[in-house]
This record gives structure tokens, C-alpha cells and sequence, in this order.
């Protein structure tokens, strides 16, 4: 009886040089490789029977391939995936966050508040993957420059409060000619609740007696807004 030996697993080694992650990045330069090849660089090898790149697939497909849901990904989420252990688990928590730094970075190059958008795309690095939520104020000027952002509460899944009097303390202390309300929604819901349709009327009532207008209310999630202004709820 003859005995049957299966193949060994292939390795990136082993791979033609020019689809080798590494390899393809230097030669292709780095916007020709996949999500999957990115991680498989980070992650650096992978098990006796996967490679890193195999790895990187599983990883991804866990996360149906969005990249957004897998920088939510904790250091011990990630360690659950064969192959991960602690130390690859914060190199890819670490270059994740090191993404979401550099879209602040060019976040903070934005000085004026022209729409909806501009609030959107300033907010987004502070409010991005969050699993709670978070109420923050921007100030501004008279010409709607951005003075400065303030973020007045953090709270849980299901809400966060939002004190009038902190928000208005704030905006006081430091001259506000105008103010934009910001908070996330983590489930991803745009349409805003009865509390937060509440509380923005109280708010912008209390700004009409002080002369501090509030300009905007922007309900946030990870893909999208809802602005009070562009449905004139304000």
C-alpha cells in the first residue's frame, strides 16, 4: 500500500517574487496591493498552514472586508484570529490608529466652516469607530472660523447628556460669535430622537436671548451625517 503524502502549504516564500507582498510594494509601488497584502506586511508571517496574507484574509472576512469595523477591533478581539497573537495584534491596532491620526492632522488644516460637510470631515477623526457616544461643541467666529472644540460629555451606547449650561459656559469663556452641536450615533441610526430634536430647540432658544446662534446640530455616524440645518430643523 503505497503511502500519500500531502503537499506542503504555500508559503509567501515561495511565491513568484513580483506577487510577494514586500516585493509587489517595491516593485508596483504600494496602491497596487490588496487590503488582505497590507495586513500580511504587518503581520509578517503567518501559521504552519496559512501564510500571512491567508491570515490577513480571514481576518478581513471576519470584518465582511470593511476596514472601518476592523480599526473598532481591540488588541484581544484580534488575538482571537489563529495566528494573531499580542505582539501582531498591536501592530495592526497601531498602524489603524496611526490612519486615523493622520486624517486629524489634516483635519486641523480646516479653519473656516463653509456647510455641513466641513463639520462632517472635521469631526470624523474624533468621533470615527467610537462604540459610545460623545457630545461635542465647535465654536466660531464671526467669520465661522473654528476657535476652538470642546467636547462636553461622553456617555454610553444608548446616549450621552448634554448640559445647556456647560455648553453655554463654554461658549462665553471664550467669545463665541457662534456655535455648531455635534454628537454620534455608534448604531449608525441618522434620524435624530425625540431628546435630541429636545435639546437642540432648548439650545437654540437659549442662544437667540445670549446672541450666540446655534448654526448647525450634526447627528454623526461612521459612513454619514444627518445636519438639523441642510433639513431645516433649525
Amino acid at each position: 500500500m503505497s503511502t500519500v503524502y500531502a503537499p506542503a502549504p504555500l508559503t509567501i516564500k515561495s511565491w513568484a517574487e513580483e506577487d510577494r507582498p514586500r516585493e509587489k510594494l517595491l516593485l508596483k509601488g504600494r496602491a497596487a496591493l490588496s487590503d488582505a497584502e497590507l495586513i500580511g506586511i504587518l503581520i509578517g508571517s503567518g501559521t504552519p498552514s496559512l501564510s500571512a496574507v491567508d491570515v490577513a484574509k480571514l481576518i478581513l472576512q471576519a470584518v465582511d472586508n470593511d476596514l472601518n469595523a476592523l480599526a473598532k477591533l481591540t488588541v484581544n478581539e484580534l488575538k482571537k484570529h489563529r495566528g494573531i497573537g499580542e505582539a501582531k495584534a498591536i501592530t495592526i491596532v497601531s498602524a489603524l490608529e496611526l490612519g486615523r491620526r493622520r486624517k486629524e492632522a489634516a483635519a486641523t488644516q480646516l479653519t473656516k466652516i463653509t456647510c455641513s460637510t466641513d463639520i462632517y470631515n472635521y469631526m470624523r477623526p474624533h468621533l470615527l469607530d467610537l462604540p459610545h457616544e460623545e457630545f461635542w461643541i465647535i465654536l466660531l467666529n464671526r467669520a465661522n472660523a473654528i476657535m476652538k472644540k470642546v467636547q462636553i460629555s461622553s456617555g454610553g451606547v444608548a446616549g450621552t447628556v448634554a448640559d445647556p449650561k456647560i455648553i453655554f459656559k463654554h461658549a462665553l469663556e471664550n467669545l463665541a460669535s457662534a456655535m455648531i452641536l455635534v454628537h454620534n450615533h455608534p448604531s449608525g441610526q441618522l434620524k435624530p430622537s425625540a431628546a435630541d430634536i429636545s435639546l437642540t430647540k432648548k439650545l437654540q432658544e437659549a442662544g437667540k436671548v445670549l446672541d450666540l446662534p446655534i448654526l448647525d446640530h450634526l447627528i454623526f455616524t461612521d459612513s454619514s451625517y444627518y445636519s438639523f440645518a441642510d433639513e431645516d430643523m433649525l
